[in-house]
């Protein structure tokens, strides 16, 4: 049987278009049993049996005071966790949750066409990315670049695209390897719009990301 994939998808804020067209496409990998779900009860109960919980543009707060307590404990244990997009825009009053996740989104200027860098070609959700990547996305800003056990694996060209507000140092996925604060975690800022989750790089970008923290691959 395949590892079983937690992919949450609640919104409390902005809802984007996307989420069917990504979870289609989550399950159409191929590599795992994936339980979709919008309710936030299934985040109180035990979590164990999943290789990863993943956020897919989540919005706002879209746990309970138990969930929170739940999927601490998970990670916490070691299991896996992975962000896409607006993920970001997730849970801001629970200081765990931005810790776990590495930052937090800020502004993003308009959806537009920009460049991804390859910061870091050796990992499974950038080994099948060329160094430079034109994308179309909404180059999201974070509060900060991912430091202690992160590590960044794509960043955006601002010179690229109009409205960056974060220099050269301008993260979009991240890292961060199983060890002593738990289980590994991945995010990716990609993936606004319904084209991406048909796009070959960002899908085995998406593929590379949800294995790997899932550990399925190293």
């Amino acid at each position: 049987m395949p590892p079983r994939l937690l992919l949450y998808t609640c919104t409390a804020d902005y809802r984007h278009d996307s989420i069917p067209d990504a979870v289609a496409a989550v399950r159409a990998l191929g590599r795992f049993a994936v339980e979709h779900t919008e309710d936030p009860a299934d985040l109180e109960r035990p979590l164990d049996g999943f290789a990863a919980v993943v956020f897919l543009s989540t919005s706002g707060d879209v746990l309970t005071p138990a969930g929170r307590r739940r999927l601490e404990r998970y990670v916490g244990s070691g299991g896996g966790f992975a962000g896409v997009h607006a993920a970001a825009c997730t849970e801001y009053g629970w200081p765990y949750y931005g810790e776990l996740l590495g930052a937090r989104f800020t502004r993003h200027p308009a959806h537009q066409p920009g460049r991804v860098l390859v910061a870091d070609p050796a990992h499974p959700a950038t080994r099948r990315l060329p160094a430079v990547w034109e994308f179309t996305d909404e180059w999201y800003d974070f509060d900060r670049v991912p430091g202690g056990a992160h590590r960044v694996l794509l960043r955006a060209d601002e010179t690229s695209y109009d409205g960056g507000g974060m220099g050269a140092d301008h993260p979009l996925a991240w890292y961060r390897a199983r060890g002593p604060e738990g289980g590994r975690v991945f995010y990716t800022a990609l993936g606004h719009s319904c084209d991406a989750y048909r796009d070959p790089a960002f899908l085995a970008h998406l593929n590379g990301g949800l294995t790997w923290a899932a550990g399925l691959a190293e």
